[in-house]
């Protein structure tokens, strides 16, 4: 299995890499690489809510029987754990290939990095729109630009660490 997601990460890298000349000036590969998948595990989330909400759980309450879960709620709880681990794989196979650490590391440290998102994103919401009076809107998308680079900075040193290159030169 490890070796058709890894085939498969190849083959999105190249697809990626294709479109990357004209960005070259601005940001390094791997960042480039970061913002398409990025973006397309955020469009498959999109979609997969709007899916679940409208059309699993037909915008109504789910009950569990020993608590009753509101359907955005729901549908949210629905596609978390599916958004993670695309997005994680998206991360392992196309963008931080250098990293040796082992995969449920990896896998941990991924999850705390997007637990810590999402606390600054309940923090940010509640400082924007409830104190200062922010619209929800521009709100969310100002945080989603701060936590884009909170992300990919842990991401890169923490997650997904390389290893270090070694200096072969001699010292005189």
């Amino acid at each position: 299995m490890r070796k058709k997601f890894i085939s498969l990460g190849r083959r999105i890298c190249c697809a990626i890499d294709f479109f990357y000349p004209p960005f070259r000036k601005y940001m390094t590969l791997q960042f480039f690489r970061y913002g398409i998948t990025g973006v397309v595990n955020l469009i498959f989330d999109w979609v997969l809510y709007y899916l679940i909400y409208n059309f699993v759980l037909r915008q109504q309450m789910l009950h569990l029987g020993f608590v009753t879960l509101s359907s955005h709620i729901a549908a949210l709880a629905i596609k978390f754990p599916i958004i993670l681990l695309t997005g994680f794989l998206l991360q392992k196979y196309v963008t931080f290939t250098a990293s040796s650490l082992r995969g449920h590391t990896q896998l941990f440290r991924y999850l705390n990095v997007v637990l810590i998102n999402l606390a600054i994103n309940y923090v940010g919401f509640k400082i924007m729109v409830d104190i200062f009076g922010f619209y929800a809107t521009l709100s969310n998308m100002a945080i989603s630009i701060f936590t884009v680079f909170v992300s990919y900075f842990s991401q890169k040193k923490y997650t997904f660490k390389a290893p270090k290159k070694q200096n072969h030169s001699t010292a005189k």
